[in-house]
């Protein structure tokens, strides 16, 4: 019997094959699950629906995850389906390509309210509208960086909303624990996507990462996908409130060698 066999759940933010929550839908549906699918917009319906139907599914629905309608038609629907859910998967981020570059301080109004509401609150929207239909030992978890903690240069406006879905991902866990049902993050390290090209400077931010990280290396798509596997399963059954580093141990690592001489000899001698 394959692990997520006979489990059935939903997950927000599938865009292509080059991301995170593909990666992430590809182990659960090898796995056994059975997954239903958002997408955004009749343009991305065109990506996400080959996508979905190669793994079966039996849910393809547009969301707009700050329409609290829609969300709430989507888990209508997941219950008309499947009855009850045992995994949400919330893969969903956005900031306006402005926002992402030069000063954070010079982030705008309509920008900072656009990315709190996709990146952050929609987690909040999602919880809430699946409530009711988790089996008792569900799992939600949603995707995060370490931009939340540090300052990166450039992810500006995107690091604090990562910090908004992380503090909300605890308060989260609080309320739906009473109910057995989990509610994590996985922090990512820099990992080559398309959506991870819209932030400027990203090519350095990975090399970045390859000198500070104990295993050498950038983490691979398959490491993030294995690790969401991990929180949607029943392995995972005493971990809530969390946030699991998939970073090659990046975040562990104040300053790699390199990295300090760099700094060191940037210094003018006095």
């Amino acid at each position: 019997m394959k692990l997520m066999e006979g489990k059935k759940g939903v997950i927000f933010g599938v865009s292509n094959t080059h991301g995170i929550a593909y990666a992430i839908a590809k182990q659960l549906h090898e796995a056994g699950a059975d997954i239903a699918f958002t997408y955004a917009g009749e343009a991305m319906e065109k990506r996400v629906r080959p996508l979905a139907e190669d793994m079966g599914a039996k849910i393809i629905m547009s969301c707009d995850v700050t329409k609290d309608d829609e969300v709430a038609a989507v888990f209508k629907e997941c219950e008309r389906v499947y009855g009850k859910l045992d995994f949400v998967v919330h893969a969903v981020a956005f900031a306006a390509k402005e926002d992402l570059q030069g000063r954070f301080i010079d982030t705008s109004k309509a920008g900072w309210d656009l990315a709190m509401g996709v990146s952050a609150y929609s987690l909040i929207s999602l919880c809430k509208h699946a409530e009711p239909i988790l089996n008792e030992g569900a799992s939600v978890f949603a995707l995060t960086y370490l931009g939340s903690e540090y300052v990166v240069a450039n992810y500006n406006i995107m690091g604090v909303a990562k910090a908004a879905l992380e503090s909300s991902m605890r308060y989260l866990a609080a309320d739906l624990g009473k109910k057995g049902v989990r509610v994590n993050c996985i922090s990512a390290g820099a990992v080559k996507t398309l959506a991870a090209k819209g932030i400027s400077g990203f090519d350095k931010m990975l090399k970045a990462a390859v000198a500070k990280a104990p295993l050498g290396r950038n983490v691979s798509l398959e490491d993030v996908g294995k690790a969401g596997l991990y929180l949607a399963s029943d392995l995972s059954t005493g971990t809530t409130g969390q946030i699991l580093y998939v970073d090659c141990g990046c975040h562990a690592v104040y300053a790699s060698l390199e990295e300090m001489e760099i700094i060191a000899n940037s210094i003018p001698k006095a």
